[in-house]
């Protein structure tokens, strides 16, 4: 098991450069990244299968960025593992960048769908599982998505395909931060009790901490080892704007833009929020 201390780093790395690429365009979807953060260093870090030199290297895990607009936290991931030139975040959502500010296959080396219009990516998951088991591999196929895609039908006709057809290497990973552009999620479309009803449609369900790294690595571990039939998924708790406490209190931080001298804050409050928990 990865340790918790390098993922620590990994994560806070992840910030750093989605704060970066944020302050390019003055503004962005920034607190998810932030929030997002834990999940990803895991995954990248820690979990998936994949060669930074070789994108779509048949062997690897699938990563699918359902919810598209979480592009610049997947943007930081791929940066920090090495899939793309960290150079390259100074062009982020810039004409002719391959870091456009939606996630787009045919732009980003390892971004697995084009995102955008929400709900799609748990169904194109199902296709990429049923396909890897056919091909007799051995590839997990991760599906990103938020909570406010939980008010899509198509959601939950792809919950209850993958459990028929028991694609036990596809793992569904849900940001529960309860916000949407509409408000909070919550309140937009009640979703609770969340765990029973993906149980109730045939998923193996855990939920814990999406930013308490040693949870979130656990986590992964049961999902990727258990020894049943089930699709998989895990619910993460997160907290949007993770780390820089002026975004964390935000009432509405779905879409942040800041003034210009505010985002050097945020990168300062971060940079000395990372340096205090290092020695403890």
């Amino acid at each position: 098991m990865s340790d918790i201390s390098t993922l620590r780093a990994c994560a806070y790395r992840i910030r750093r450069y989605a704060l970066r690429m944020g302050e390019v365009q003055g503004q962005g979807y920034i607190g998810q990244a932030l929030g997002w953060a834990d999940v990803l260093a895991v995954a990248y870090g820690h979990a998936m299968k994949y060669r930074p030199e070789d994108p779509k290297w048949e062997g690897r895990d699938r990563f699918l960025l359902s919810h598209g607009h979480y592009a610049i936290a997947c943007y930081a991931a791929l940066i920090e593992a090495k899939i793309i030139s960290e150079d390259e975040l100074e062009t982020y959502g810039s004409d002719d960048s391959r870091l456009p500010m939606s996630g787009m296959v045919n732009y980003t080396p390892g971004m697995e769908m084009s995102g955008g219009s929400l709900g799609q990516g748990l169904a194109i998951g199902v296709g990429m599982a049923l396909g890897l088991r056919l091909k007799g591999s051995s590839s997990f196929v991760y599906n990103s998505m938020s909570d406010g895609e939980l008010d899509e039908g198509s959601t939950w006709e792809a919950a209850m395909g993958a459990a028929h057809h028991k694609l036990s290497n596809l793992i569904c990973l849900v940001d529960i931060n309860n916000q949407q552009a509409d408000g909070p999620s919550s309140k937009v479309m009640g979703f609770e009790p969340l765990a029973d009803k993906w149980a109730a449609f045939g998923w193996h369900v855990q939920r814990v901490n999406g930013n308490d790294l040693q949870a979130v690595t656990t986590a992964f571990e049961v999902a990727r080892n258990l020894s049943d039939s089930q699709p998989r998924v895990i619910l993460f708790d997160t907290l949007m704007g993770k780390g820089v406490r002026f975004l964390e209190e935000r009432d509405k931080n779905h879409f942040i833009r800041v003034d210009p001298p505010e985002w050097q804050q945020a990168i300062h409050y971060l940079d000395q929020s990372q340096t205090e928990g290092a020695a403890q």
